[in-house]
């Protein structure tokens, strides 16, 4: 079994909240991750009906049942069961007792908003990054083709058969019960081409006309799958520096192997080629710095920025007091072209050169202009440990 980063957090929250939630897509290995730091839980998960029921039809008498050292795994099939954790939980005035599970972020988060603030530490688990399956796995395309889910690596399952079987899960799970969608065809069509702009900037408009269908359609689809940690936005740096600065944010989906398979990707080989390489590759390590941030309780928030000059940086890590700003280029071989954006950056805002970092495809790790030349493989060692 492939250890977890998002371990060490969860033993921590056990010991500072009554209720310990951990959020994410579906199969990103919420239920292993809950057994595993919690192996003397008992598991319930409310997918299966018998145990749905009882939790709808008697709350009370459920938790009755199940009072203490439970996992509820999957709890947004019955939301309602949050409004009577509330007052089972203060009754047992004990923290780290019940473990839940949930795959959709926006219903679970009302419903925490509105009945289980401060007695709730929330985690996000998304697929393997990089640091955890590096072992098994440390070949660039391979690990942009295959993904990052969990069954892929643990069953060895070809990534073609595991993404349409889990888009088609997806729909009749995820989507059928947030939203009833009629027309699904034209929903799949919606999230092919949304997968065309992954790691572009959002622009609603524009796939709406693509799609054939409504501009608010689009926007509530989108929704959707941010409710499912399909896809998020990431948001524009706020400070504009005396320069006009585009505010729409970008769309990234949250794995890599999903976009390929929507793209009709089939071969490892065929990325190369791919006129959205450098999209895909930005996806693929933006995605990284998301879920470590996850993993070590949201250390940091990310955003990208770009003027109305089209000077865009890719990331930017912002630590309250400064910011890490990155280039990120998918290339193996360095070009001098590929600083001139970071520089125009440090002139413009007058960060520490040591705050600037080109990430690229290639292997090495060095300083050039006095720019961190850090290589995709070493995010983890090269950044993040000294900010989390």
């Amino acid at each position: 079994m492939i250890n977890r980063q998002l371990e060490d957090e969860l033993n921590s929250l056990k010991n500072e909240f009554p209720i310990i939630a951990i959020l994410g897509p579906r199969q990103s290995g919420k239920t292993t991750i809950s057994q595993k730091v919690f192996p003397d839980y008992e598991y319930v998960t409310l997918e299966d009906i018998d145990y749905r029921e009882f939790a709808k039809n008697d709350p009370r008498g459920f938790l009755d049942r199940y009072k203490e050292n439970i996992i509820l795994d999957e709890i947004q099939r019955v939301p309602t069961l949050m409004s009577y954790l509330q007052s089972h939980v203060d009754k047992l005035k004990t923290n780290g007792k019940i473990v839940i599970t949930g795959s959709h972020n926006f219903l679970l988060m009302e419903q925490i908003s509105q009945s289980l603030a401060g007695r709730i530490g929330i985690t996000k688990l998304l697929p393997f990054s990089y640091k955890e399956i590096s072992k098994v796995e440390n070949d660039i395309t391979e690990l942009i083709f295959k993904g990052s889910y969990p069954r892929i690596y643990d069953q060895n399952i070809r990534p073609e058969v595991f993404y349409k079987n889990y888009i088609s899960t997806y729909i009749e799970k995820d989507i059928r019960q947030i939203k009833q969608i009629t027309k699904i065809d034209d929903f799949l069509k919606f999230i092919r081409i949304l997968a065309g702009r992954t790691g572009q900037e959002l622009n609603t408009n524009s796939i709406s006309e693509e799609c054939g269908v409504s501009h608010n359609t689009i926007k509530e689809w989108i929704s959707l799958l941010e409710a499912s940690f399909i896809v998020y936005r990431l948001k524009s740096f706020h400070k504009n520096y005396n320069k006009r600065i585009v505010k729409n944010p970008k769309i990234y989906f949250t794995d890599t192997g999903l976009v390929c398979s929507l793209l009709g990707i089939r071969k490892k080989e065929e990325i190369d080629y791919h006129f959205l390489k450098g999209s895909i590759f930005e996806t693929y390590i933006i995605n990284e710095f998301q879920k470590y941030n996850f993993n070590y309780g949201e250390k940091y928030e990310l955003y990208f920025w770009r003027d109305n000059n089209k000077k865009e940086i890719d990331l930017i890590l912002d630590l309250g007091m400064y910011q890490k700003a990155f280039e990120i280029k998918s290339s193996k071989t360095i070009n001098e072209k590929f600083f001139d954006t970071l520089k125009y950056w440090q002139k413009l805002t007058e960060i520490n050169p040591k705050e600037l970092y080109l990430i690229y495809g290639g292997n090495e790790n060095h300083i050039r202009n006095n720019i961190n030349v850090l290589s995709w493989n070493n995010i983890f060692d090269g950044i993040i440990k000294t900010v989390v």
